[in-house]
């Protein structure tokens, strides 16, 4: 025997505010997840312009930067100048498609810059890259 309830009967409800609450979190979640994935091997340099850059893929390569105060690093890693042939000639026995990319600051000595580029071409290494800025996209590299 059912007895009948004092209080009317209550009707279901969904609750939206705390399904909100999820959706964002896990946007936010998926942004700053996103946002890590990309992977900058260089040092941050203030790039030269160039109009006439040319967009290209990020694939697996070394970066070589070259700051305006002539340090030069392999992949954030400070070394001599000296070093960087020996350093990319254990790289390039391990890949025999290696591809450098030379991201130097546009202050930088020029002449600095040429030494790094005639000893990587000096080890054979033929794909290799210029990183500039241009008017259209940051970033842009040149071949």
């Amino acid at each position: 025997m059912r007895i009948p309830s004092q209080q009317g009967r209550r009707r279901a409800r969904i609750e939206i505010i705390p399904l909100i609450d999820i959706m964002f979190f896990l946007l936010a979640t998926f942004v700053m997840v996103s946002l890590s994935m990309v992977k900058n091997q260089g040092v941050s340099v203030h790039l030269p312009k160039a109009s006439t850059g040319q967009s290209q893929q990020r694939t697996t390569s070394v970066t070589i930067t070259v700051t305006d105060a002539g340090r030069v690093y392999l992949n954030r890693e400070l070394m001599k100048a000296d070093e960087v042939p020996s350093r990319l000639k254990a790289l390039k026995r391990k890949n025999d498609d290696l591809k450098v990319l030379i991201n130097a600051d546009e202050t930088a000595y020029f002449g600095d810059v040429v030494k790094i580029l005639d000893q990587v071409r000096q080890l054979g290494i033929e794909k290799l890259a210029i990183q500039t800025t241009g008017a259209k996209a940051a970033g842009q590299t040149t071949e």
